[in-house]
């Protein structure tokens, strides 16, 4: 497919974030569109390079955003005003079409700029996993425009990370609890995908110039992390809400010793490789034994 160059993009930053599930990504979803100059979709995970690149997929985006559009044309009023009126309606539209055409992708972002916006973004976590492949196909779609593409990813803790990422699959999982049956859940490769820090930073790296990707740690992105982020974007950052959080996991158990201890040692590879390339700033927190 011949790939459309957008002008209303020329000279603009796009910011992908690809920070695992359970890193902050709807706090910084909340933030990200109240800071002046910033455009983020209103679908918020847009789910477009995962639907791509499948393999380590949890569920089918495509599918999801056909419901999601079927869920707006059965709203009651009008059709037509609802698109007209509804945000989320119009963008449902749009992810509609990346399902057969690859320019409706940057198209959805042309629709929605304004000559003031800076920076435009896509909050989907799960495109951590889409591996080498998916992420030189997200390489080839931006050079496509002239744009300027910033690669996020937020990393937490790796055994808190996979201990709330477990209650989340709960959604995903309704005929089994994952948190009860841990132990074989965290063999499952589209889990151990989203664990993978090293091997996500690699293929990002493979893809992406290395000063194009930043990185920012859950445990800090509250109280400093997001105003790191704005300064590399050349945005002022908006008033943070102290002590609030996005989307909390609900009903999320206290992890176990023994739970915590399998963990580690599945995770040590993971810890080993932030401990020498980040040294001193990994965060104290962080399970470092």
């Amino acid at each position: 497919m011949e790939l459309r160059r957008y002008p209303e993009l020329d000279g603009k930053t796009f910011l992908v974030c690809i920070g695992a599930m359970k890193t902050g990504t709807s706090w910084l979803y909340k933030h990200l569109s109240k800071t002046s100059g910033v455009v983020v979709s209103p679908l918020k995970e847009v789910q477009f390079f995962n639907a791509r690149y499948t393999r380590n997929a949890l569920f089918d985006a495509d599918l999801l955003a056909m419901r999601r559009l079927a869920f707006h044309l059965a709203q009651k009023g009008d059709r037509a005003d609802n698109l007209r009126d509804r945000p989320a309606f119009q963008a449902s539209i749009d992810r509609a079409q990346m399902v057969y055409d690859d320019n409706a992708y940057f198209g959805h972002f042309a629709r929605l700029v304004e000559p003031e916006t800076s920076v435009f973004a896509d909050l989907t976590p799960a495109y951590a996993a889409i591996e080498g492949d998916g992420f030189r196909f997200m390489r080839r779609l931006c050079d496509s425009q002239a744009i300027t593409t910033k690669v996020l990813f937020v990393l937490r803790d790796p055994v808190e990370r996979l201990w709330s990422h477990l209650h989340l699959l709960r959604q995903f999982k309704p005929d089994r609890d994952p948190v009860e049956n841990w132990h074989e859940v965290i063999r499952d490769p589209t889990t151990l995908a989203r664990c993978d820090y090293k091997g996500t930073l690699e293929a990002v790296e493979g893809a992406f110039d290395r000063d194009h990707v930043i990185t920012l740690f859950y445990e800090d992105l509250f109280e400093s992390g997001f105003a790191r982020l704005c300064a590399d974007l050349n945005l002022t950052p908006p008033a943070i809400e102290a002590g609030t959080r996005e989307n909390a996991t609900d009903g999320k158990a206290d992890l176990p010793d023994e739970v915590a201890s399998s963990m580690r040692s599945l995770l040590d590879e993971q810890y080993a490789y932030c401990r020498n390339r980040f040294g001193s700033d990994l965060p104290e927190s962080w399970r470092q034994e």
